[in-house]
């Protein structure tokens, strides 16, 4: 009988790792200037151009964001990259705070950070002079810290487990803040990106979409059955 149950369990072990493995939302590469999500060999790879200010970036997430990775990145037919804008100093502090800790921390950063905008934008809209100016003049480790404490991105990283300490060390990188501006001027002068969201389907830029609707009707060939098991 033992011998038996041992042979079930080993059966059911087997069947389910090939489900297992076909999950992808866990895999994460990180590049100098990016993050991917999901299968280094899915037959498309969809880049976004977000920014962490930008009310349409967190509506295309609400609308179809976290649809299309569950639906398409799990499986393993679609790869995202996640590149981002540098409008602004804000922009850019956030930016430098999702890539603190791990590759693999990435993307529940990315949702807190997508989260919390409503809150960030009304706390930066609110904004007096004095903070303004503390956001824009003298040590920019020290700018990027008023920025993270004057509109509560410590506590959404605080949240996540993150010590000050910790995120003190992500905004004094330097040199990952100076990647993140050249990366998105190249994105803007090299590749026309002047909007987010923006994205490309296989490097390629489409054309005026900039939502999900038209993300959706774009991707419907590329994600048709017959290409994403080709």
């Amino acid at each position: 009988m033992k011998a038996l149950f041992a042979a079930l369990l080993a059966a059911l072990a087997a069947m389910a790792s090939p489900a297992l493995a076909q999950n992808w939302l866990g895999t994460v590469e990180r590049t100098p200037v990016s993050h991917f999500v999901g299968n280094p060999d899915a037959p498309v790879t969809l880049t976004e151009y977000i920014s962490y200010t930008c009310p349409h970036c967190r509506e295309y997430e609400l609308q179809g964001g976290e649809a299309l990775k569950l639906v398409y990145v799990s499986k393993g037919d679609l790869r995202i990259e996640y590149r981002h804008a540098a409008a602004n100093p804000v922009d850019i502090t956030a930016s430098m705070m999702a890539r603190c800790g791990p590759a693999d921390k990435f993307p529940g950063n990315h949702a807190a950070l997508m989260a919390g905008q409503p809150q960030v934008n009304a706390l930066r809209n609110l904004a007096t002079k004095s903070q303004i100016d503390r956001w824009t003049n003298g040590d920019p480790a020290a700018r990027r810290r008023a920025i993270a404490s004057d509109l509560g991105l410590y506590a959404i990283f605080e949240s996540r487990g993150y010590s000050v300490v910790d995120i003190d060390q992500c905004l004094a990188d330097q040199a990952l803040a100076d990647r993140i501006v050249s990366a998105a001027d190249a994105d803007y002068e090299e590749k026309g990106v002047n909007a987010t969201p923006s994205f490309a389907v296989n490097g390629t830029l489409l054309k005026d979409v900039h939502n999900w609707q038209a993300l959706q009707a774009a991707l419907a060939g590329p994600l048709s059955p017959r290409k994403a098991t080709e």
